[in-house]
């Protein structure tokens, strides 16, 4: 998200898609979670269906969930992850049912899906860890479990994470106020961020960032809640750029994030129920 020396890229809002209601390209109640795959297509889990947009937002298909979708991931065979309470639904790309993962006893709120070297690694919000899973489903271990909170620390109710390329995964921990970084094994390697409710760069509230995501160069791009608000720091923790501050309801939290290869960031906002698109304009001195 830099460009040359002493430059950031900044960002316009672009476009607003789905939005509340009735139509088949809105939503009636919930959306929680967003995705997009390779060839820039959306995918995106509210009430119990799974949507899918094109680049610039047109509706192109869907396909109804067994139960209300909370995360949704692509996998890199193009298959199509649903994150629910208890189960993983596994869908083919034109939505057909090739599988149903269940866990008694480990799976309970999967609120993110994320893919690295192999592995599966699945976000339970109710034990506050991350399961790792090989491709056949079975189980390797938990990621989190050794914190000495017992767990994340998510007075939201959610854990989110991204797996970067070198398969280390990077887990918001709202409670602690900060962004940390696992090997596959459950080791922590380290961390960035504080409390500051003032200074751009840390972050404010009980609990903040939220929700987070990982472009192609390893930036994190993280999201706050009270007021809303999406942030993008470097792969050492510092603050890169603000994305956004003023398009979101103020009562927006818990927004998922994905990132396109071309760097457009897509945003859930959970109250208005639209995914807001940003768009990467021309780069201004830092």
């Amino acid at each position: 998200m830099t460009g040359g020396a002493g430059t950031a890229v900044k960002f316009r809002p672009a476009r607003r898609i789905g939005g509340k209601g009735h139509a088949p390209h809105q939503f009636e109640r919930t959306l929680r979670g967003i995705a997009v795959d390779g060839a820039g297509r959306v995918y995106a889990v509210g009430d119990s269906a799974l949507k899918v947009f094109g680049a610039e937002g047109e509706p192109l298909r869907q396909w109804a969930t067994r139960l209300p979708g909370e995360s949704v991931a692509v996998d890199p065979d193009g298959r199509v992850w649903v994150g629910e309470r208890g189960q993983v639904e596994i869908h083919d790309a034109r939505g057909h049912l090739a599988d149903t993962w269940r866990d008694a006893g480990r799976l309970g709120l999967v609120t993110a899906i994320g893919f690295g070297r192999g592995d599966v690694f699945l976000a339970d919000a109710s034990a506050r860890w991350i399961r790792r899973y090989d491709r056949n489903g079975e189980f390797l271990n938990n990621i989190g479990d050794r914190h000495r909170k017992g767990g994340f620390h998510i007075p939201n109710g959610v854990v989110d994470f991204a797996v970067d390329g070198a398969g280390i995964v990077h887990v918001a921990n709202p409670g602690l106020h900060r962004v940390e970084r696992y090997s596959a094994d459950g080791t922590l390697l380290g961390h960035f961020g504080h409390f500051d409710g003032r200074d751009p760069a840390g972050f404010p509230g009980c609990c903040n960032p939220t929700n987070l995501t990982l472009d192609g160069d390893g930036h994190v791009i993280v999201s706050e809640k009270a007021g809303p608000r999406v942030k993008i720091y470097s792969p050492d923790g510092q603050l890169v750029t603000l994305v956004a501050d003023d398009v979101f309801d103020p009562a927006a939290k818990n927004m998922d994030l994905a990132v396109d290869a071309r760097g457009r960031i897509y945003v859930v906002d959970t109250v208005t129920l639209e995914i807001c698109v940003f768009e990467p304009k021309a780069r201004e001195a830092a």
